[in-house]
């Protein structure tokens, strides 16, 4: 091996392991201090704010989704079983391989489209896992609250991801920091 292909894949496991940590520290972090805030349905994880980063790095793709899984681990003492573990980081995991591949779809040099797709993964596989896992198990699956709440889990990523990622992108792009993660 070279030393430049070394060197390359250093910084990718570097940067997926500061990725994965940031977001499980944060994430875990908001639970401790505002509990259910980044674990129930309605959810406004800040954490969330890093798949921005899956514009700018390959890196954040397994980064996001090991910090989603260490995450979602204390989910599991909060009675919402390992089912959060593994539909959980699986929306992260495909929200994060989407926003990489949509990274150049901009409009005003903002990759909306890219931002839509945490809510639309989260939305669709959290939102079942909770009426599926969850609600039915008590009642039955119904499709109308699989609506509903995958409509605000849905609903918490955009506020996240347009109040946060938005300006977090900006400032990213603004100050060449996009530059240094692809170094």
């Amino acid at each position: 091996m070279t030393k430049k292909v070394t060197r390359r894949s250093t910084m990718f496991i570097v940067q997926g392991a500061v990725i994965a940590a940031l977001y499980a520290v944060l994430t875990i972090g908001q639970n401790l201090l505002l509990p259910g805030t980044a674990s129930w349905a309605v959810q406004f994880r800040v954490s969330e704010v890093m798949t921005v980063l899956a514009f700018f790095t390959p890196a954040a793709i397994p980064g996001l989704t090991i910090g989603c899984v260490v995450a979602n681990i204390s989910s599991v003492t909060a009675g919402l079983g390992f089912y959060d573990m593994i539909f959980g980081s699986l929306a992260t995991l495909l929200a994060a391989i989407t926003m990489y591949l949509l990274r150049n779809v901009c409009l005003k040099n903002i990759p909306f489209v890219g931002l839509l797709m945490p809510a639309l993964f989260n939305g669709i596989i959290v939102g079942f896992e909770i009426e599926f896992f969850f609600i039915q198990s008590m009642k039955g699956f119904n499709f109308v609250e699989f609506l509903i709440t995958g409509g605000c889990v849905a609903l918490g990523e955009l506020v996240v991801l347009f109040v946060l990622g938005i300006p977090a992108t900006i400032i990213i792009k603004k100050r060449h920091l996009d530059k240094e993660l692809v170094k």
